[in-house]
């Protein structure tokens, strides 16, 4: 089925069925294969690889925030023309944001390679706990001009009607990286350069494998020579910035969590804390794949002026993410202890005891977080690109650091709860922001429906 007939013909339960689904099973291969990276480093390595790993973390996802701009930013603006006939220009902006990736590729992942001893001894790691997290950073930023535009690709398969290759290659990734993984830390020995090693193995193969349809010309989307220019540059920096916001705002109040923590309580409050950071990491993608795979065609619509089509396909999405987040939670509050072991499983007394008061208060989150995400990706897929930036960057920055302050009182306590009221307020937020512009989100068709 072509890109025309799936977004303007199919119901919109079905589209969403045919295109959330793919996304979500996407999304959550590569939350799985996130949740074994943690298994493995933890299991093989021990907890202060784990802890290294998770220091280490939020600047190796800083070092992908720039492609996931320029491909989150393009996506936008290339399902808006192709919704209103204009191929050339949704050709143009995915040959330029393509050429832009490799770019930022080789340029973030040589600030990243030469500041990461200067950035873990910032955040207060010494010894073995440092030069662990060095090693894991260092793999990534060498490979960064050849794996970051996996994480464009996936849209761009997506906009040309590939949802089920979209899913098959993500599938694959994660499968590739996780074998990879297992081979390189438990048959071979190696550290834990390795499990980045392998992580970066499986993003570059099927980076290759999803630009296929594009090279020999069976996709919708075509290279072209690359006119760049002011409009277009502004256009994909603007829709792409909520997502690229997100990442660092998000990514500095992991920095600063986990400077607190090392003080507070050293390597065991960072382990609990990527603990629940790998809750998220298999929770939140569920959703960012249900929501994201719906881009294109929410902005497909938009572009041809049938905005009817695009609010019954968000009712589905603001539904299915509330079930979905409201599952999370139940599973997360029921089997806290189970999900320590998993990635410590020789936790002492001490580090249960700390992780599942911290995963109950974590659970908190998801009875409102789903909502704040689902408005995020419609403003976003219809071109409003200053709202969803700021429900963005107050979720991952400002309402976190301003309940810092608030929760200091409680210590650590005041960390886990942090994230439940950062939900909160931003369902808040989000809910303004939705009845401010009510009235232009419910204009009629131009086809007079």
């Amino acid at each position: 089925m072509n890109s025309e007939a799936l977004f303007t013909r199919t119901s919109p339960l079905r589209l969403f069925i045919l295109a959330s689904i793919p996304g979500a099973v996407s999304m959550l291969a590569s939350a799985l294969y996130q949740t074994l990276d943690g298994v493995f480093v933890g299991r093989f390595l021990g907890e202060t690889a784990f802890a290294a790993l998770n220091l280490a973390m939020p600047f190796v996802i800083i070092n992908f925030s720039l492609a996931d701009l320029i491909g989150v930013g393009a996506a936008v603006p290339i399902s808006v023309c192709l919704g209103r006939q204009e191929r050339q220009a949704a050709n143009n902006i995915f040959t330029c944001s393509c050429l832009m990736i490799v770019g930022t590729g080789v340029l973030m992942g040589g600030v990243l390679f030469t500041a990461a001893p200067w950035l873990i001894r910032l955040m207060g790691a010494q010894g073995e706990f440092a030069a662990l997290a060095v090693q894991y950073m260092r793999v990534y930023a060498l490979c960064s001009p050849v794996t970051t535009i996996i994480f464009a690709v996936d849209n761009y398969l997506r906009i040309c009607g590939f949802i089920r290759g979209s899913m098959g290659l993500n599938l694959l990734m994660s499968g590739m990286s996780g074998l990879l993984e297992f081979l390189f830390l438990g048959v071979f020995g190696w550290g834990i350069w390795g499990a980045a090693l392998a992580t970066c193995s499986g993003m570059l193969l099927c980076a290759l494998l999803a630009f296929l349809p594009f090279v020999r010309g069976a996709a919708l989307l075509r290279f072209c020579k690359p006119r760049f220019h002011w409009s277009m540059l502004r256009q994909i920096v603007a829709c792409g910035s909520p997502n690229f916001l997100n990442n660092i705002a998000g990514r500095i109040t992991s920095i600063l969590m986990n400077g607190l923590l090392v003080r507070m309580g050293g390597e065991l409050a960072v382990s609990v804390y990527g603990i629940l950071m790998f809750a998220e990491g298999f929770v939140q993608p569920l959703l960012y794949g249900m929501c994201d795979s719906l881009q294109p065609a929410v902005g497909y619509n938009w572009g041809a002026g049938l905005f009817s089509r695009v609010r019954a396909i968000e009712r589905y999405c603001f539904l299915a993410s509330g079930v979905l987040s409201l599952l999370a939670a139940l599973v997360i509050a029921l089997y806290p202890g189970q999900i320590t072991k998993l990635f410590v499983p020789d936790a002492g007394e001490e580090i249960l005891s700390v992780s599942v008061g911290a995963l109950r208060l974590f659970a908190l989150t998801y009875l409102t977080r789903w909502f704040s995400f689902a408005a995020q990706s419609y403003l976003l897929a219809i071109e409003k690109p200053l709202p969803a930036a700021l429900i963005s960057v107050s979720t991952a920055l400002v309402f976190p650091v301003l309940l810092i302050g608030v929760l200091w009182p409680l210590g650590m306590t005041g960390i886990w709860m942090n994230f439940g009221g950062t939900a909160l307020l931003a369902a808040g937020l989000s809910a303004i922001l939705l009845l401010r512009l009510r009235q232009e989100l419910r204009r009629p068709d131009e086809t007079g429906e």
